[in-house]
Parts: structure tokens; sequence; C-alpha cells
């Protein structure tokens, strides 16, 4: 009797062994196949893979794709990691440029990051350009219509409507200085007057978060704000000389002495010289702050928002004249007089 307790004992301490045996064994394989399966599919030998991940697309739609494409060794090891990380809902559509050498983390990554859309395009306006600048550059990037661009942006009557804010600059004056320079993405086909829309937008959300609740800081409409941003965007080389070269400006204005700014003698030639001439500086134009004082009747560039923020928030200074040390680092040597002015002249 005693022998067939123990009997029984032993044959179900076996199984309770082999079942704990089978069990640890089971999880081994399962870890080792999930850390596999995380694992790149081919690093020595990576292929780039571009993929579409539809809109609407679900985990399991977007774990079939990437495994059709040999990007990932498991669609349900995939699931379990989006459930673990929980980020299930955080995939998004578009199309990604992948390789078998990353890793399903890394492939996660990039799909919670989002990847391009082939309907829409970027291009980048830099800080200081001219209208004409942009035409040429969205056009020459096949974006616009060069004359129907210009066209456009020769009268702020054409947008008025929708910015109220261009009611303040003067009747038939054109769009310089108020298409804001940055990167922007828009649909292919975009036309001319939904592209400049864009960057008027874009202006007048900087311009009421930086610049409108400042304006009282300076005696200055918005028209005069943006034309001296636009000087200093184009004077200024280094971020921490705009508020000096701003004050050098406000104190010009504030004795009535005239700006004397190359930028704007530049724009009235059409050309970025690097030294002007005598003549260049007696040329006729309203634009002439060599020959004018006072401010130009508009811009003569889009200013970016350092600059616009600059032309509101001069330093405390009181220079009235600023040369550049010719030491390719940028920079202006500032000065009171003129005889410190003339001293300052690095070629002395």
């Amino acid at each position: 009797m005693i022998e067939a307790k123990n009997n029984k004992y032993k044959k179900w301490k076996f199984i309770l062994i082999s079942i704990v045996v089978f069990l640890v064994i089971f999880a081994i394989a399962l870890l080792g196949y999930y850390n596999k399966s995380i694992s790149p599919v081919n690093v020595e030998n990576p292929k780039e893979i571009t993929i579409e991940i539809p809109d609407g697309s679900n985990s399991s739609q977007i774990a079939s794709i990437l495994k059709e494409n040999n990007l990932i060794r498991s669609e349900t090891v995939f699931k379990i990691l989006l459930k673990k990380n929980n980020v299930e809902n955080s995939l998004k559509a578009g199309y990604y440029n992948l390789n078998t050498a990353m890793d399903m983390d890394k492939i996660i990554a990039e799909l919670i990051k989002g990847g391009a859309n082939k309907n829409v395009i970027r291009f980048t306006i830099p800080e200081g350009y001219e209208l004409r600048m942009i035409a040429e550059k969205l056009s020459n990037e096949g974006l616009v219509n060069k004359g129907r661009f210009l066209e456009l942006v020769s009268d702020k009557k054409y947008f008025q409507d929708k910015f109220p804010f261009l009611s303040e600059l003067k009747e038939g004056q054109s769009l310089e200085g108020y298409l804001f320079p940055s990167t922007y993405e828009i649909y292919l086909n975009s036309s001319e007057e939904e592209i400049i829309e864009k960057m008027l937008l874009q202006f007048q959300q900087v311009f009421d978060k930086k610049i409108k609740n400042n304006m009282d800081k300076v005696n200055l409409s918005l028209n005069e704000i943006v034309t001296l941003a636009s000087i200093i965007e184009r004077e200024a080389k280094v971020d921490d000389e705009r508020n000096l070269i701003s004050a050098v400006f406000h104190n010009r204005l504030k004795i009535g002495m005239p700006l004397q700014s190359c930028a704007t003698v530049q724009y009235v030639l059409g050309t970025r010289k690097e030294r002007l001439s005598e003549a260049d500086t007696r040329i006729e134009s309203i634009y002439n702050t060599y020959i004018h004082k006072g401010l130009p009747p508009g811009p003569i560039a889009s200013p970016g928002e350092k600059s616009l923020i600059a032309a509101v928030n001069p330093e405390n200074v009181d220079y009235l004249y600023f040369r550049s040390k010719e030491d390719g680092t940028g920079r202006h040597t500032f000065s009171r007089t003129y005889d410190e002015h003339l001293n300052a002249d690095p070629n002395k």
C-alpha cells in the first residue's frame, strides 16, 4: 500500500517536473523567438525599401505591409511590441524609406514620427529675400508662374480682404517684406494665391505673437516697423548685433540723420554689390537713404522673426555708426562719433 502510494507520488512528481521543464524550455524558446523577431531582418546586407502606409491603416494592416516587404519577421510580435509600448494608435500614414538593418523599435519610431506625403512638397524662403528673388526661386522649383506671382504680389489689394493688417499699408503698396521667410509645406499644384496666402498667414501669426504687443515701445507704424526690420535683416550678419544695429537706426531717426544704409541702395540698384561707389550712393530714389532722411516708403526684403523683434527692441546705447570689421566674422564696430567711425576703418 505504502509502495503504491510512493509510486503514485513519484509519477506525479515526474509529471510536475516534466511540465515545469517544458514550460521553462518553452519560455526560453519563446523569449528567443521574441528577441529574434524584434531584431533586424538583415544587418549584413541591408536593403533600402520604400513603403506606403495608407490613411486609416490599423496595426494589423501595417504589420502585414511590413512583413510583405521583409522589414519584420513577425506580425504578431510587432503588434505585441506596439501594445507593450502603448503606441498602437500612434502610427502615421505616409511614405517611408526603411531598410532591413533596422530593428523593430527603430521601425516603430519612424512610423510614429510620420512619413512623407507624395502629394506635399516643401520649399524654403531664406531671410532677407526680396520679392523678385522669391519669385525666381519658386519659379525655378516649378511651384509658380513667375509672371503671375509677381503680378499678385505687386499690390496689396489682391489679399487685403483676407488679411486686414494689409489695410495699414499705403494704397497700391506691394507685399515686399510681408511674405514671411520660412520653410513651408504645400500641396502639389497649389496656386500662386494659395502659396502667397500661406506666407502672409505666417507673417500675421509671428507679428501677432511677437511684435504687436511691443509696438508701443517705438513710435512707428506697422509698415515702418517691417521696413526697419528689413533693413536690419540686410545689414546684420550675426544675431547678437541685430538690436545694436536697430539702435543705430532708431537714434538716427530721432535726430533726423539719414540712415545711410547700403542695403537700401542695393535694393534700388537691383543687385547686391559688395562695395558701393560714390555714384551709387547719389542715385535718385526715394529708397536711397543716403540722400533721403527717414525710412524708405516700404520694406526692402523679407525680415525674419529676429529682425522684426530687434526693430521694436533697440539696444539702449547712443551709437550712431557701425562698420564691418572685414575679418570674415560678419561682425561690426559700433561708434558714437564720426571720428570714432573713421578710426574704426580696418583698412587704415
